[in-house]
């Protein structure tokens, strides 16, 4: 039985381990919960591991646990773990020592876990609350092993589900802790079995492989000499000029030497270092302006190593067509939507937006037909099986005239702006009465809906409501270097325009705050107005903004115009949903 004692257990480091890979034990775990994290009061419901040594399986743990409260619909839906099935489990207090007991001592176990981080969280979360010292075991996280490994033209991503095709398991990853944890086993034996052909048979060759410094990247450690300590926009240039690779820092000396060292382990970016000729900075005032500029210059140079922000023309939105009878589609770029259009988004692709549509059918009889509908339909025109079920108001038949099909594409544009407590209410109700009935796959297609609608919507709200001011002026308090804020701090300024970053600006002490302000004012650039949706920025732009202005101490200095968000819009059920979106990838191991 493990000691309940407040002590600190030393961390073992690999070279101090020195085994070989073959005579080392693993325990391999995973967990079913009801939430995302231990700090937001969810709970252990399921504990699986499995116990290997020599690519044996020497023994198997499991056990349900009583979470001593009642499981989420939607988690019953992604695990098929029930109230009853926990019922008479035993609670984490009897459940967790027991497990600790089969893991054995830090100095014979490495724990081995898939998003490791995820499932080490709610251990080490159990062993504080029970009053226990977590044994600090060395672990292993397969997903992260799987992303230096394997190449991303063998595998998609480094899901669970994902690598466990590729390696061909036995067992299947469904959700459920053995099983998973199982599954995580053989995908560990794939992944040891890439890295023995790389010379790794030991855990200090494990280290070794994943912190080591390219030859490149010692060549070229002279490319970060000279980088100022300062918030900025570092561009990474081939011997032709073109940019590589952009990014953005608070710290760009301390950010740009990193690219050299033995913590920059993704491939990718090992690549572009060998690509690299010279690092170009742009000094910024505030980071947020940093962050803006990086956005702009992404989507205009469309450097070949980032990721993202390249295209976000592409993004996907819906919107209510232009025509007597309108449809919902979906579409991408926001070219031709206005403010006064029925729209929202983005949507993280065409299958999310495809979701949102179908939870707005369920509230609106709109039609879902593709074809032009005109004012005078043919008396030969059929209508399709949406009519028979109550679901459309038949147009296409005469069965509703534009001034009756008026009221339907109205609500949607309601819907869209201004309240959408009707789709989340009805949405909801039939997700917990299939999940009461046990129709759980059912369950989560309504599920997948009202969160895709949810989300865009509310990101659609809160980016049309800044895009609407002609002009914000905020300003947030800067901490001194050791992150505490003084009682008279100076002030990073930020002006905004019609939802574009028009300047910034940091007081200083010998300056009045007063004069910063005009002095931002004055100099910031002028934004024309415009009906278009996006009328002076990306909605990337448009969304690290209200990051920004949501950050605990900002403080709005000047404003015209209005910025409210309605009170029964998307955003009022974004938070409870946004924590079940978060629970829901982890259990889905989204990485």
């Amino acid at each position: 039985m493990p000691s309940k004692t407040g002590s600190t257990s030393w961390q073992p480091t690999f070279e101090d381990l020195g085994r070989a890979l073959r005579d080392t034990t693993f325990v391999v775990v995973d967990l079913e919960t009801t939430g995302a994290s231990i700090r937001d009061g969810s709970a252990i419901t399921e504990i699986g591991a499995v116990k290997v040594r020599g690519g044996e399986i020497v023994a198997v743990f499991q056990t349900f646990v009583n979470p001593n409260a009642p499981i989420p619909a939607f988690i019953t839906v992604l695990t098929g773990i029930t109230d009853a099935m926990v019922l008479h489990a035993p609670p984490i207090a009897e459940a967790f020592p027991t497990f600790l007991e089969f893991c054995g001592s830090k100095e014979e176990t490495v724990l081995v876990a898939h998003n490791a981080p995820f499932d080490l969280g709610f251990l080490k979360g159990a062993a504080a609350q029970l009053g226990y010292s977590w044994p600090n075991y060395p672990v292993l996280d397969t997903a992260r092993i799987a992303r230096l490994v394997l190449a991303r033209e063998e595998v998609r991503d480094c899901k669970l589900s994902t690598l466990s095709k590729f390696f061909g398991t036995e067992v299947t990853p469904n959700h459920r802790a053995l099983d998973d944890a199982k599954a995580t086993v053989e995908v560990l034996h794939g992944l040891l079995e890439r890295l023995g052909s790389l010379g790794v048979s030991t855990l200090e060759d494990l280290q070794g492989f994943t912190n080591r410094v390219t030859p490149e990247q010692r060549r070229k450690k002279h490319l970060a000499d000279g980088i100022p300590a300062v918030a900025g926009v570092y561009i990474f240039r081939d011997s032709a000029g073109e940019a590589l690779y952009i990014g953005t820092s608070r710290n760009l000396k301390t950010r740009v030497r990193n690219y050299f060292g033995s913590g920059e382990t993704r491939r990718r970016i090992r690549d572009m270092v060998s690509l690299a000729e010279r690092v170009d900075i742009i000094e910024c005032a505030t980071i947020i302006e940093a962050q803006i500029r990086e956005l702009r210059l992404i989507s205009e140079k469309q450097p070949r190593f980032n990721r993202r922000s390249r295209s976000q023309e592409k993004a996907v939105w819906i919107k209510l067509t232009n025509e007597p009878f309108p449809r919902l589609s979906s579409v991408r770029g926001t070219k031709g939507l206005n403010h006064d259009d029925g729209w929202t988004g983005p949507f993280n692709g065409l299958t999310e937006a495809a979701f949102a549509i179908e939870a707005i059918h369920e509230v609106v009889p709109l039609r879902q037909c593709t074809k032009k509908i005109p004012l005078k339909v043919s008396p030969r025109a059929t209508s399709c099986a949406l009519f028979d079920m109550g679901k459309c108001g038949a147009p296409c038949i005469g069965q509703e005239d534009s001034d009756q099909y008026q009221a339907h594409s109205q609500k949607a544009r309601h819907l869209i702006h201004t309240n959408s407590a009707e789709v989340q209410e009805k949405l909801m109700a039939k997700m917990n009465l299939l999940s009461q009935d046990e129709r759980f796959e059912e369950a989560g297609e309504f599920r997948n809906r009202l969160s895709s609608f949810i989300k865009g919507s509310a990101r659609g709200q809160r980016i049309n409501a800044l895009t609407l001011i002609p002009h914000l002026v905020a300003a947030f308090p800067v901490p001194d270097a050791s992150g505490v804020i003084k009682k008279r701090p100076n002030f990073e300024f930020i002006c905004i325009r019609f939802g574009r970053l028009a300047g910034s600006a940091i007081s200083k002490s010998n300056v009045a705050i007063s004069q910063t302000i005009s002095s931002l004012v004055e100099t910031s650039e002028r934004v024309i107005p415009s009906l278009q949706v996006l009328p002076a920025s990306s909605y990337e732009e448009i969304e690290k903004l209200l990051g920004y202005l949501d950050r605990p101490g900002i403080r709005i200095v000047e404003i015209e115009g209005e910025w409210a968000l309605p009170t029964f819009g998307s955003g009022s059920f974004y938070d409870q949903l946004a924590t079940t979106n978060s629970q829901w990838q982890s259990f889905t191991g989204n990485d």
